[in-house]
């Protein structure tokens, strides 16, 4: 609270004593830190991390529009095996490799014109699913187009790391990244939408896409202190991979959140396979794994705001490896096998959250989307080694637990890194 600083004069007119060194309005003192321009500050960070939120949310719903109605496009086109993974796997591919550009893009251009700019043009293959639905070849090209919605992390991760303090980032960095939750926004509401006409979710997520294009414009922000480079986009993706911290976090985020992209492709697979569930039991049980990584994310952001977030990753790394042996032994689902998967997922959504914490705190800011971009693509990609090698090795051997067991090994390799070498770089000031 302020203090009253007026004083009566003889004709019961008011004086103001003077104002240094606070600041004085209407009679009431304030200190310099209850200035009105840091409460500013502080909203529009929000305001830019709600907005950047969604919006990731909504391009990632969109990116995931053909998986879940991969099952359909099948039948509809009479698809093999490979011909549906790799209708599947397309936008998904193309989205994390986008995901370099898009994010050196955004270091030069900033997210007020990317964000609104990507989340409108994702319209488009969104629409142009309804005509290419009938076509497997058009539909593979529509799923190429998709792949732009898989960006926005790239576009987000700069501008909410530009507008919070280190010891507030981590958290909002987290938050942001709870965005990734469309995907199992889409794997849950898309085929139920669909039952009611097939082209239902094209259009929802087409308008919902386009309000929210409109929106950004006008809600998004950068931060006025942010630095613009001058240099050629090559030029910064050269120097981003040049950094030998580029790669060692890229390894770190493949194991982290690949292992979230691969459960999430994979996980049904082996539920109904091993276990024996219907489709529709595994997919819920799939479901709730997802939503364990997503609300896990920015616990890892938040322990990494109060202790050294290589030294979370570390812990959250080690729980997935103890998590990935119990259940290589193939235990009974309930409860030991829900327990290790539930915490198996709840440490590879901390290891996510951490190790972009630990990116915001070693990038220099000018270079942050370019590494992120960087980051992000390997960990896209990364979980798509893992549903492979455990498909090829139960086709050989009729078992998960060797994928299960190397799984281990690669976050214990992990872990192990994080905390030998990791810890030691210098907390961002």
């Amino acid at each position: 609270m302020g203090r009253l600083r007026c004083a009566a004069s003889s004709n019961g007119s008011t004086r103001r004593a003077p104002p240094s060194p606070s600041l004085l309005t209407c009679g009431v003192e304030t200190t310099a830190a209850q200035s009105p321009a840091p409460v500013r500050r502080e909203a529009a960070a929000f305001r830019n991390l709600i907005t950047a939120t969604v919006g990731f949310t909504l391009t990632f719903w969109a990116w995931n529009l053909v998986s879940p109605l991969s099952g359909a496009f099948k039948d509809r086109l009479d698809l093999s095996s490979f011909q549906q993974s790799l209708l599947v796997a397309v936008p998904v591919l193309v989205g994390s490799l986008g995901r370099v550009p898009a994010g050196a893009l955004t270091d030069r251009f900033g997210a007020k014109l990317m964000f609104p700019l990507v989340s409108a043009l994702t319209v488009v293959p969104v629409l142009l699913l309804i005509p290419a639905k009938d076509n497997y070849a058009a539909m593979l090209a529509v799923g190429f187009l998709l792949g732009l919605g898989g960006t926005t992390f790239a576009i987000g991760i700069p501008l909410v790391n530009s507008w919070f303090p280190p010891a507030k980032r981590g958290l909002a960095l987290g938050i942001f990244g709870m965005g990734m939750g469309g995907v199992a926004l889409s794997g849950y509401f898309t085929p139920r939408i669909a039952e009611h006409d097939v082209n239902l979710p094209f259009w929802i997520v087409a308008g919902a896409l386009l309000v929210y294009s409109l929106l950004a414009a006008v809600l998004i922000t950068d931060h006025p202190d942010r630095k613009v480079p001058e240099d050629s986009l090559g030029h910064r993706l050269g120097q981003a991979g040049r950094l030998r911290v580029t790669w060692e976090l890229s390894a770190l985020y493949a194991i982290g959140f690949g292992g979230i992209v691969a459960f999430g492709v994979y996980l049904p697979t082996y539920l109904k396979t091993w276990y024996e569930m219907s489709p529709t039991e595994a997919g819920t049980k799939a479901a709730g794994f997802a939503l364990v990584t997503v609300v896990f994310r920015p616990v890892g952001g938040w322990l990494s705001d109060r202790i050294h977030p290589a030294l979370v990753t570390a812990a959250a790394l080690l729980l997935a490896a103890l998590m990935a042996v119990v259940q290589a032994f193939d235990p009974p689902l309930y409860p030991l096998g829900t327990i290790a998967l539930l915490a198996m997922a709840a440490g590879l959504g901390t290891a996510s959250g951490s190790v972009f914490a630990l990116v915001s705190q070693v990038t220099p800011q000018a270079a942050v989307g370019s590494v992120t971009g960087i980051v992000g693509a390997m960990g896209g990609l990364g979980g798509f080694v893992p549903p492979l090698v455990m498909g090829a090795i139960y086709s050989a051997k009729s078992s998960y637990s060797i994928g299960f067991m190397l799984l281990s090994d690669l976050a214990l390799a992990g872990a192990v890194y994080a905390y030998g070498r990791m810890r030691t770089l210098r907390r961002d000031g």
